[in-house]
């Protein structure tokens, strides 16, 4: 069905306007997610690059055409390469965030047996303290909570711990002599699954200059899975809660218990680039 005639040749339909808003929800959420990143001024690049051929085969010129439509197929291909880690960022946050949400996420969780990692209220009490002390003695440490996905890709990384969550050995594995103390500890339920697991580091650029890589490691893997993570810096000794790429600084350790027991975030948690440590 025709619903608009421009210039006497480019004809528009109800059809070419959906394409139209389509193509330009999946530009508008693909800026939204890569903003900050490496990737940003290539994004920008590929975008005029297309609008370019577009114009091109309106007015078709054959051989500016062949010419760019080489290009750009050979060149998506070399993008979705290089930037792999943006890529497997950009389809996890679309799967997570529209492909299932609600009770359709939570029906197929059940199905799949697949269960939010809840910790005791001893196992949470053991954690915040030994952040407290290691927060006092400037240890640095990088503990990561796995929730509903699965963190067996991390736990392949490091080494295996299997152990019951106490604060001392909590303490011990990030003892600065220790041979675990390098990496991320993971805490799954109330067992220590692994220590020395190496985490994704975010490719974010407006992260602020203060955080460590302990803290862009945080981000990292808490922008990949739906993963909770502590942070205790080694340099000033804060401590940091971070979620879905937000990182927090906690003023005292009951607010610590109160985001690991609740499983759930806090109006209170603001971007990397608001957030000090």
């Amino acid at each position: 069905m025709m619903l608009l005639n421009i210039f006497g040749f480019l004809n528009i339909s109800f059809a070419d306007i959906l394409d139209i808003l389509m193509v330009a929800i999946f530009i508008y959420l693909a800026f939204r997610w890569i903003r900050g990143s490496a990737a940003m001024n290539i994004f920008i690049a590929v975008i005029l690059l297309f609008v370019l051929r577009v114009v091109v085969a309106a007015f078709n010129m054959k051989l500016m055409n062949a010419l760019l439509g080489t290009f750009i197929d050979v060149g998506v291909i070399a993008l979705i390469v290089i930037f792999q880690p943006e890529v497997r960022h950009f389809l996890m946050k679309l799967g997570s965030r529209y492909g299932m949400a609600g009770k359709s996420r939570d029906f197929f969780n059940k199905l799949m047996g697949i269960q939010d990692q809840k910790m005791a209220g001893g196992t949470v009490n053991e954690i915040a303290e030994a952040c407290r002390a290691m927060s006092a003695d400037k240890t640095g440490a990088l503990i990561v909570f796995p929730r509903k996905d699965s963190l067996d890709f991390i736990v392949e990384t490091g080494d295996i711990v299997d152990a019951k969550v106490t604060r001392r050995l909590i303490m011990n594995i990030f003892f600065k002599n220790s041979p675990l103390h390098d990496g991320a500890m993971i805490i799954s339920a109330d067992r220590i699954v692994a220590a020395r697991c190496t985490l994704p580091i975010t490719g974010r650029s407006d992260i602020p200059a203060h955080y460590g890589m302990r803290h862009k490691a945080a981000i990292g893997i808490s922008e990949e899975t739906d993963a909770d993570v502590v942070v205790v810096s080694e340099e000033t000794g804060g401590i940091s809660f971070v979620r879905g790429g937000n990182i927090k600084s906690i003023n005292n350790i009951n607010e610590l218990k109160l985001l690991l027991g609740a499983g759930e975030g806090t109006t209170e948690e603001k971007r990397a680039t608001e957030g000090k440590q």
